[in-house]
């Protein structure tokens, strides 16, 4: 029976695999429908009885993998409708937590009675409180929704839902339950995945999950799982310092450290932490890294697909149009119908300019995976290239819906709506991106964009002093921020950001060595913004009496093609008058004061000529 199941199990016939372990004497029970409107679907009937943990397990996990077909299923049905969309749950989430609650001792964990719930049973436990916790969060809270017809009813279906998770206190928490499982079985990678999901939404349990995984904090899986929470928490700094620690293998000769050290050393090749190398240097913008990562990666793995398509996003910022060609290529001689293989394409044509080819592609990638992330996030930004705002802020919601910590298409839908010239509404996504993103300048210059468009210059210049402060290194921040810091009257302040601006890019022309300001002033590379930074510190250095500097800043200017070299032409000539004038001066000063001490000495020699007559006439006899 249970056999039989299984293979039910793998062919995809979930219900009917639930079907064959459940108790079927009661034919009215198991034909009954739910009286909600959530749940349209018929409520399964009763375990087995004496069934086997194993059994209880396919048949659980049968159960809730129909519910969640059943959820995908009216979620495409409702694909137009958000709000109805974010009401679907799945409708076996109760009967499980039901039948779970039976079968588990809430008061006591390491009672008898738990046995009958082996590891993978307390998964499934696991993951039906996960659910049913999420369906309890009201949805509308990521989407500005004011004076909505639908917000009373969504806060009723809220509080409905969420009663089967409150009503009693003996309910453990899904990150409990699933640390059980964890403990049992250290080797199932899902229910860590879940078990991060929990950290990552509610952050106060972290402390929580680290005491209650202390038992097997030495193993390999718990550092595995470690990385797992530091990158989708944007902190890869710390990833990578796990990383580096698993891939090295250091020699030691402590008996209790060695069988540590030897199995860090199993993972010196592993490809796994190859690619999260890559990605977490892609996350932290330094695509050269990541390029090179990934480079070695395809070495490794030649047919290798998995976070390919983070690597032609890398090839599509650099504009790399060979290597993303080549990519392309072994990406669809290996598995042409892979999401993966879809995104490349897609990201091969958008670098072509074939925009409605790349949203074709990335169709066809979610046809092949509904939750596919990127695609939806890259086919956003297709639609804003091909300037069809509604589609575009659709497909940036259903990214959303799939993952709220994605900050690409928060920031996405900020852009849409700015182009849109709602900017109260950009910028509130562009906040939930800087929440996701503290530390990148971009999503403060974007802040302070909409700042300006609604008249916020305070706020607008905390935002760009923000990105200033987490190096912003196109400079966008310090180039606007010297703008308002000059309309302000705020003149010293606007001469260093425009030193600053000049430095950045001066960094970013010679590969981020170190200049001084004379050099950078000298060496940079003029464009518009460039001209109009150095025309503004020669004016800031002509009134602060350094003629040098403010020389050289116009002699910079006199082979721009734009209006900054008359004026600059203009400035030398005056800069020239002054420090002929002054030379003027000097000498007239100089001549002065020689023909002052001449005098000075005539009339001394005089004076002394007259006394030496009057003495030597007052003694002749």
């Amino acid at each position: 029976m249970i056999l039989y199941a299984k293979s039910l199990l793998d062919l995809g016939e979930y219900e009917r695999a639930a079907h064959t372990l459940s108790f079927h004497s009661n034919h009215g029970h198991s034909n009954k429908q739910n009286s909600t409107s959530a749940t349209i679907f018929t409520i399964g009937a009763p375990p087995l009885p004496n069934l086997s943990k194993t059994g209880i397990y396919f048949r659980a996990y049968a159960l809730f993998l129909a519910g969640e077909r059943r959820k995908e299923e009216q979620g495409v049905e409702l694909r137009n409708d958000p709000l109805e969309r974010s009401r679907i749950v799945n409708p076996y989430l109760k009967q499980l937590a039901k039948e779970f609650a039976k079968m588990y001792n809430h008061e006591d964990p390491t009672a008898a009675e738990n046995d009958t719930l082996d590891a993978f049973g307390l998964y499934v436990y696991g993951i039906v409180l996960k659910e049913l916790q999420k369906s309890s969060t009201p949805k509308s809270s990521y989407f500005p929704t004011p004076n909505h017809p639908n917000t009373s009813k969504q806060q009723n279906f809220d509080s409905s839902s969420s009663n089967m998770f409150s009503h009693s206190q003996n309910i453990p928490s899904p990150q409990s339950i699933l640390i059980q499982s964890i403990i049992q079985y250290p080797l199932n990678w899902s229910a860590w995945l879940d078990l991060a999901e929990c950290c990552i939404h509610h952050p106060n349990v972290i402390t929580q999950v680290e005491m209650e995984l202390t038992p097997i904090s030495h193993h390999w899986m718990y550092h595995f799982f470690l990385i797992h929470v530091f990158m989708e928490q944007q902190q890869h700094d710390q990833a990578l310092v796990i990383i580096e620690k698993l891939q090295s293998a250091a020699n030691t000769e402590d008996p209790q450290t060695h069988h540590e050290q030897h199995q860090q050393g199993l993972f010196s090749q592993c490809n796994h932490l190859k690619a999260m190398t890559a990605v977490a240097h892609y996350n932290l913008r330094d695509f050269d890294t990541a390029q090179t990562h990934f480079q070695q990666l395809s070495e490794r793995d030649p047919h290798r697909l998995e976070q390919m398509d983070i690597y032609s996003n890398i090839l599509y910022v650099k504009e790399a149009k060979a290597a993303l060609s080549h990519l392309a290529f072994s990406s669809v001689r290996n598995d042409k119908y892979r999401p993966e293989t879809c995104v490349i394409l897609g990201n091969y044509y958008s670098l072509k300019g074939l925009h409605e080819k790349a949203v074709h592609s990335f169709q066809r990638a979610l046809r092949l995976d509904p939750r596919c992330l990127s695609a939806w996030t890259l086919m956003g930004h297709e639609f804003v290239e091909m300037k069809n705002t509604a589609a575009a802020i659709e497909a940036y919601r259903r990214a959303v819906d799939i993952n709220p910590r994605d900050y690409r298409a928060w920031y996405g839908l900020g852009q849409t709506y700015e182009i849109l010239n709602m900017l109260l509404y950009a910028l509130f996504y562009y906040r939930k991106a800087a929440a996701l993103r503290p530390y990148d300048a971009r999503m403060w210059c974007a802040m302070g964009g909409c700042y300006l468009g609604l008249d916020r210059v305070d706020d607008a210049m905390r935002s760009y002093e923000r990105a200033v402060s987490n190096h912003d290194r196109e400079g966008i921040a310090t180039q606007r921020l010297a703008t308002l810091y000059r309309e302000k009257g705020e003149d010293e302040k606007a001469a260093n950001c425009y030193m600053r601006h000049l430095n950045l890019r001066m960094q970013q022309q010679a590969n981020d060595k170190e200049f001084s300001d004379e050099d950078v002033i000298n060496l940079v590379q003029v464009d518009a913004q460039e001209a109009e930074a150095l025309l503004y510190l020669a004016f800031y250095h002509r009134d602060k009496g350094n003629y040098d500097v403010a020389s050289k800043c116009c002699l910079r200017l006199l082979d721009y093609p734009g209006p900054e070299k008359e004026e600059a032409k203009a400035l030398l000539r005056e800069i020239r008058s002054r420090t002929d004038f002054q030379k003027d001066n000097s000498d007239d000063e100089d001549e002065q004061g020689e023909s002052k001490r001449m005098n000075m000495s005539t009339s001394m020699q005089f004076n002394i000529s007259i006394d030496h007559e009057e003495k030597s006439f007052e003694f002749s006899p």
